[in-house]
């Protein structure tokens, strides 16, 4: 076959298919060959060494927000009792799963004895009233990319280490103007691009289910510390699958707005102006389904307006599609069994269950998420990949390389790795065409979705992986990448826990600014399969 015989050569130039196609025998390389090599030298390596935190002890701990607030307000529970649960949970936990970066313990107690005394007087300013502080007294978490006011805000780069905030990013401030008492800040992946939340600034964080394996990224860390009971809910953001594949790998509930819904300022690295703002996207982390929508509401603000998430909804009268895969990126992994027969259980539950119909879809242009994703990524202009990581000061990613294989980088592999990639991908003849093919595929969402449908789509090919897998399979982000670009809501929603005992999950997805539906969805899901399960 010629090169201008490639099926692809429509959509893509020719020098770009046949480094695609180098690239895509080097992958299948890795992913054939060397792969299984490497999960069972992994498996000889973790064996006997898998862990996971101990089991939750205190209720408190197993109320959900909206509850807990209103058990503040009326007297039934204090604020510092709720306050010091968490610390104590955190202080138990985050020795085995190294998830917390920065913490503000004493203070926040001291918060919390203040909304006591003022709601033991009975004479409660408008401020604290249950309209403009509806989570009064409960304490929140957030990932280190956020700045929160004395806190770290380095996002794992190791140059950045020592910076601490001086004041709080738009979403923080919605979050404490309503009550909230932020607790702590969370381990991210370095720059918060790659799938695994470890640097060289605080290490590596593990998984609660089992230490050995993954907790994701970029918000994993996130992630971790609401699936271990550490925290009830917290601020992710997710520029390619940040909040749904931390979400998936440790079992919790994420919830990616409608772009532009959420202000995204405040935060390192914070998008440059223009298309990267809509693909980069602030939203909630929540252990449980019940929480997504009113923290979602707070952190929205005024911008709650443009949806319509006090809309009733009706899960039984709603449009079902779903695919079982990415219709065949040969960068990507292959969907496991398992995460098929997760959603196929989700199916059956729509059809015999609620009675409405499911019908399987083949988008085919989904194959080309990858493509469309880091095209229209790479074009955006603004602050460099490489400028960041010097912190200012692009670094040379081929010298830090070397200095890699050396161990002198400050630098993880992968951050090297991407540091290379963009300097590789440089050339925009093919961003016009990615921008025409992601068009496309947006109408085609929005024909098939309109304002009563949802979309049923696997969060990642697999369960969290053993540390350090996701190297020899780099391009599974395309699954949680797509909708980025697309500015499309998803809520990612757990379905118990696999064979190998860590989380299982699907996305739920909807048209643009038809958040209300996925959220309903997502409580229905969580009556139906129990949402977040305890990694005890």
């Amino acid at each position: 076959m010629t090169v201008d015989e490639i099926p692809e050569i429509n959509v893509m130039g020719k020098l770009e298919v046949l480094i695609e196609r180098f690239v895509g025998i080097g992958v299948f390389i890795l992913g054939f060959f060397v792969k299984p090599l490497v999960m069972l030298a992994l498996s000889l390596f973790y064996k006997g060494r898998k862990g996971k935190v101990p089991p939750i002890s205190n209720d408190i701990l197993l109320e959900n927000a909206t509850t807990l607030a209103a058990k503040i307000r009326k007297r039934k529970l204090k604020s510092v009792d709720v306050v010091q649960a968490y610390i104590d949970r955190i202080k138990k936990v985050n020795p085995l799963v190294n998830a917390v970066v920065g913490d503000r313990f004493h203070d926040a107690l001291q918060q919390a004895a203040e909304v006591d005394t003022i709601l033991d007087s009975g004479n409660i300013p408008e401020r604290y009233s249950e309209e403009r502080a509806p989570i009064l007294g409960v304490p929140f978490t957030s990932k280190d990319a956020f700045a929160i006011k004395g806190f770290p805000n380095c996002s794992g780069v190791h140059a950045r280490r020592n910076f601490h905030a001086t004041k709080d990013a738009p979403v923080v401030t919605n979050l404490k103007d309503a009550g909230g008492i932020p607790l702590c800040v969370t381990n991210v992946s370095e720059l918060c691009m790659w799938m695994e939340s470890s640097n060289y600034a605080y290490g590596q964080t593990k998984n609660p289910y089992d230490t050995t394996r993954t907790v994701g990224g970029s918000s994993g860390g996130e992630g971790c510390l609401i699936a271990a009971g550490g925290s009830l809910f917290g601020i992710g953001s997710d520029i390619g699958g940040s909040i749904r594949m931390p979400a998936f790998f440790n079992g919790v509930f994420g919830h990616k707005p409608t772009s532009g819904i959420v202000e995204n300022t405040g935060q390192f690295p914070n998008a440059d102006p223009g298309l990267k703002q809509l693909y980069l996207t602030t939203g909630p982390i929540c252990r449980f389904a019940a929480d997504l929508l009113p923290m979602y509401q707070i952190m929205a603000g005024k911008n709650c307006d443009k949806l319509n998430l006090k809309k009733e909804v009706d899960v039984k009268k709603l449009k079902y599609f779903y695919m079982e895969d990415d219709n065949g990126c040969f960068l990507s992994s292959y969907v496991t069994d398992e995460v098929k027969d997760s959603m196929q259980k989700v199916v059956k539950y729509i059809e015999n269950v609620l009675g409405a119909q499911v019908t399987k879809v083949k988008v085919e242009k989904m194959k080309y998420s990858l493509h469309i994703w880091s095209r229209l990524m790479g074009s955006t202009g603004g602050t460099t990949f490489c400028e960041l990581l010097g912190n200012g000061t692009p670094i040379n990613p081929f010298y830090e390389l070397l200095l890699w294989f050396l161990r002198l980088s400050n630098h993880t592999f992968p951050a090297v790795g991407l540091g290379i990639m963009e300097k590789l991908t440089e050339d925009e003849s093919e961003v016009v065409a990615m921008q025409k093919l992601c068009d496309e595929l947006k109408r085609e969402f929005h024909d098939m979705l309109g304002d009563d449908g949802i979309f049923l789509y696997p969060p990642h090919p697999y369960p969290a992986p053993h540390h350090n897998l996701p190297l020899f399979m780099p391009f599974n982000w395309g699954y949680t990448a797509i909708f980025n670009v697309l500015g499309l809501p998803v809520t990612q929603c757990p379905l118990g826990l696999g064979e190998e005992g860590v989380p299982l999950g699907i996305q739920v997805v909807g048209d643009s600014h038809q958040d209300h539906l996925t959220l309903a969805f997502a409580r229905e899901l969580e009556s139906a399969f129990g949402g977040w399960v305890q990694p005890c």
